[in-house]
């Protein structure tokens, strides 16, 4: 050996020493010693392998009682401390018999070239039941030669997914043979079918299993597939079901298949929150502005109200000298403890947000998720009281010919008068407030046509639009027939906003509070008051418009008894054939100015209603929450009293979780 030259190769030369007398080291030790070494090379040369499996050591020397012996010194200890971290398990070597050499020799020969040219006949078949999941693989030759594989899936899987896992452990079985014409006969008539392109594949986990079928049937020299009967699949069938039988010059293999050849992949998006204390944090610790950050003097003004107190983040407040600084996830269950937790009474958002702040803790959005907390607490949002407050604005309606829009309405039950009536119906006129009443004792849908008939088109003339509400009587079939013969539009005022028919009503209450007024004790007298009632009422000033009904209706004032009784000016007058006339040429003009009139009041009426106003409106896909409630007795409507009516109130509902 030639003297080194160069630092390198002294270098190289001290090496080869070093490891020579480490080598002559080893051979000199003990025999359980080289045991232990030789097991810590194979930990270190297969370290993958060590620490995703279990591995199974096999001596007849008590190498795991050494290694585990807490008296160990020197290098055992040093070797027992570095394979502690795999999950080593050992085992006695049991005496090694000759037919497993031979079966081992029998499995592994290579097949000689005449082994190629053999057909070979494969039987798959698959199993799936509430016992568990199986595949059955039975391979014959042309000399009688029998292979049988039982297989058992350790996942849950469909019939066909089974059927597929058998025909793709059969198609590997025969690759790893080196067989290279084959002949599959399989039971399931949908696999078949789709090997042999005649069905189509929908499901997305089946057509993986084609794709894959597909590609492994490539490397055969000759691959064909055919459909048997179940019948003449018995023992494939037998195998599938983990079947304990075996048949004659046969080789039976039981193993499991841990996961599915094919899987689908699903993606998931993992993001990491962010946390609104790091930037403050950072710029405490270090003095930079951290990136990001769009108003550098605005977030300088905003960190001078911070501080670092043992490691935690705080804030200067008013409430409280110090308030800790929560992440959004803490801040979450802040919020529910102290809302609805063993102290919490599910207070508003004012209460809530002042008890937090009160308890110590404190965060940037504290104000808007408590108003998020209290929209999305199913208990607040089933249990909040009613919301009166209008959630539109006034829709008035413009009316400017008279007779052209009635309402109707019902007054009753009264007492029984004469004629046994107890009923009585009201029918008032939009732009003049002229109305109509008629005591009934019955209310049907014929007396509501004969009431119109009669009280409002044969006087009036025939109206464009009547509008009533969802009583029996006017949502019969007659009724609404005999208006739209008559071209008639009928509009329905709904439970829920009755006032659109709140002229009716009106006029209901007036005439309600007049009788009552008149009859004093004799109430069986009320139906025949009913024409005193409406002539006092068509007779008086109306302040929307100024004007009496009638006349707005006849173009003059109605001669009353009053003016007859004092002599009036109008009674002293002897001819008063050129004042009528004068007064019919200028009732256009009277009617005119009571309209504008009637829309000046609807605008002051508006005014002050939207004043109250709180918009509140449904988009598609919103929780509304469905609130339903019995009406109480009203007495001046029987459709109340007789059908039991419902009000139906619907409100937004923000809950997040829940979706009932």
């Amino acid at each position: 050996m030639a003297s080194p030259k160069t630092v390198k190769e002294v270098q190289r030369l001290t090496g080869r020493l070093a490891a020579l007398s480490r080598f002559h080291a080893e051979l000199n030790y003990p025999r359980i010693e080289k045991l232990a070494l030789a097991l810590i090379f194979s930990a270190r040369r297969l370290r993958p392998y060590f620490q995703s499996h279990i591995i199974h050591v096999r001596t007849d020397h008590p190498l795991r009682q050494v290694l585990h012996k807490p008296e160990i010194a020197g290098r055992l200890i040093k070797w027992a401390v570095e394979l502690s971290e795999f999950d080593i398990r050992y085992q006695s070597r049991g005496p090694i018999k000759s037919q497993f050499l031979a079966d081992f020799i029998a499995e592994l020969t290579v097949p000689s070239e005449e082994d190629h040219t053999k057909q070979w006949t494969l039987y798959v078949d698959g199993s799936s039941n509430h016992g568990g999941c199986g595949a059955g693989i039975r391979l014959e030759a042309e000399d009688e030669f029998i292979l049988e594989h039982s297989i058992h899936l350790a996942f849950k899987a469909s019939n066909n997914q089974s059927e597929y896992e058998a025909l793709l452990a059969g198609l590997r079985l025969c690759l790893n043979l080196q067989i290279l014409a084959i002949t599959v006969y399989c039971d399931s008539l949908l696999v078949v079918q789709q090997v042999n392109d005649l069905f189509q594949v929908k499901d997305a986990l089946l057509s993986k299993y084609l794709l894959l079928v597909k590609k492994l049937s490539t490397k055969f020299a000759k691959f064909e597939i055919e459909h048997i009967p179940r019948e003449q699949n018995q023992r494939t069938d037998i195998l599938s079901k983990l079947g304990s039988t075996q048949s004659k010059l046969s080789t039976l293999q039981q193993f499991t298949i841990t996961s599915p050849t094919v899987t689908l992949t699903n993606v998931l998006s993992v993001t990491q929150a962010k946390d609104w204390r790091d930037e403050f944090i950072h710029y405490l610790q270090t003095g930079d502005i951290p990136e990001g950050v769009e108003n550098n003097k605005k977030f300088r003004r905003q960190a001078s109200s911070f501080t670092i107190f043992n490691g935690t983040l705080y804030r200067r407040g008013y409430t409280r000298p110090l308030l800790k600084c929560l992440s959004n996830s803490e801040a979450e269950i802040a919020l529910a403890e102290t809302h609805e937790g063993i102290c919490g009474t599910h207070t508003g958002t004012r209460s809530l947000a002042s008890k937090v702040l009160q308890a110590g803790f404190f965060w940037p959005t504290l104000k808007h998720d408590n108003q998020q907390k209290i929209r999305s607490c199913n208990n607040c949002q089933r249990h909040a009281p009613l919301i009166h407050i209008p959630a539109e604005q006034l829709h008035h309606s413009d009316i400017s010919w008279p007779f052209n829009q009635w309402d109707l309405d019902i007054l009753g039950p009264f007492p029984m008068a004469s004629g046994q009536v107890k009923f009585l119906i009201v029918g008032i006129d939009y732009f003049s407030k002229w109305v109509e009443a008629q005591p009934l004792a019955k209310i049907t849908s014929q007396q509501m046509i004969s009431f119109v008939w009669k009280n409002i088109i044969c006087h009036f003339g025939i109206p464009e639009h009547i509008i009533t509400d969802n009583g029996r009587q006017f949502a019969d079939q007659k009724f609404q027939s005999f208006l739209q013969n008559l071209k008639i539009k009928q509009h329905f005022a709904s439970v829920e906003h009755p006032q659109t028919n709140g002229l009716a009503e009106t006029a209901n209450k007036v005439i309600l509070h007049a009788l009552k007024k008149k009859i004093d004790d004799a109430k069986g007298l009320w139906a025949e008051l009913i024409p005193e009632v409406l002539w006092g009422y068509n007779t008086t000033l109306q302040t929307s418009t100024k004007e009496t009904p009638f006349r707005l209706v006849y173009g003059s004032e109605a001669m009353i008894p009053v003016k007859i009784s004092q002599s009036s000016f109008r009674t002293q007058l002897g001819n008063q054939e050129e004042a009528r006339r004068a007064e019919l040429d200028t009732i256009e003009e009277v009617r005119d100015i009571a309209t504008l009139r009637q829309r000046v009041a609807q605008q002051a009426i508006a005014r002050q209603y939207n004043k109250a106003v709180k918009s509140r409106s449904f988009m598609q896909g919103d929780l509304v929450l469905h609130k339903t409630k019995l009406l109480g007795n009203r007495p001046h409507m029987e459709s109340s009293q007789q059908t039991g009516m419902v009000h139906t109130e619907y409100q937004k509902y923000s809950a997040k979780e829940h979706t009932s």
